[in-house]
């Protein structure tokens, strides 16, 4: 009969996956749905699989834990789709099988996982291993858990990340700043107006300010960091936070020239 089509995974750094506790505790990973894919003249299949960039770094500097994590990689594939895998594998030379957009799409769980291509039992598929360090912006897997059955020294458990239990992204905030001058156009003070819907009171907002810079953070929420269009002066800087429009108003006095 026809050769099986080829099984293609994509291994790919992501920073929201967390890193092993310990060399004991399961390798956590984060992965899209298997996708059949027919384009012209080619026919394969696809899985996407993420683990946090510190696990991929330590594979890429020593070839024992390199195929230490694709053995672990293979069988968390064989376990969660119900397929049977050859172990002859090839790392091919480009860095990620069909369109980073699918990819992302794929551990974000926008797309509907594709039926495994049918196959007899005990039949196996080649795997092309692609190794490659783009981030992936966002995800959220399907909840699976994975024991892998494999038993040796230091071999970790692998187990997928469930969307819950990813840290939460935070994200930028809207916002305005203004350089305020006086009449002889000298920078006065910066103002600075930031749009928190998300915050009820001012004490979930960390501030950090420099005179060049400020950070402000909220825990999950929202994180803002801004060079400064001129230096200021930290110790004069206050802030207001309104609870109605869950706006945060800062005011940075321009630092004034040492004599």
């Amino acid at each position: 009969g026809a050769p099986a089509a080829p099984l293609f995974v994509n291994v790919c750094a992501w920073s929201r996956i967390p890193a092993p506790r310990a060399p004991a505790q399961p390798l956590p990973v984060g992965a899209g749905p298997l996708q059949d894919v027919a384009e012209a003249a080619e026919h394969y299949s696809v899985i996407d699989v993420a683990y946090n960039p510190d696990v991929l770094q330590r594979a890429e500097e020593d070839r024992e834990e390199m195929e230490h994590l694709i053995h672990l990689t293979l069988k968390f594939v064989e376990e969660r789709c119900g397929l049977t895998l050859s172990r002859s594998y090839t790392i091919e030379t480009f860095k990620v099988k069909g369109s980073l957009e699918r990819l992302q799409r794929s551990l974000r769980g926008e797309e509907q996982a594709a039926a495994p291509p049918s196959q007899t039992p005990g039949s196996e598929l080649t795997l092309a291993e692609l190794l490659h360090s783009m981030e992936v912006q966002d995800s959220t897997p399907e909840p699976v858990l994975l024991q892998d059955s494999v038993k040796q020294d230091n071999m970790p458990l692998i187990e997928e990340i469930t969307s819950t239990e990813l840290p939460e992204e935070p994200s930028t905030p809207l916002y305005e700043m203004l350089t305020v001058k006086d009449a002889n156009e000298r920078p006065v003070t910066i103002e600075l107006k930031i749009e928190l819907p998300q915050v009820s009171s001012v004490s979930e907002c960390d501030l950090s300010i420099s005179k060049d810079d400020i950070i402000i953070e909220v825990s999950g929420k929202y994180k803002l960091e801004l060079h400064l269009p001129e230096l200021v002066d930290e110790e004069t800087t206050t802030a207001v936070f309104s609870k109605g429009k869950r706006i945060l108003f800062i005011t940075m006095p321009i630092a004034q020239p040492e004599d």
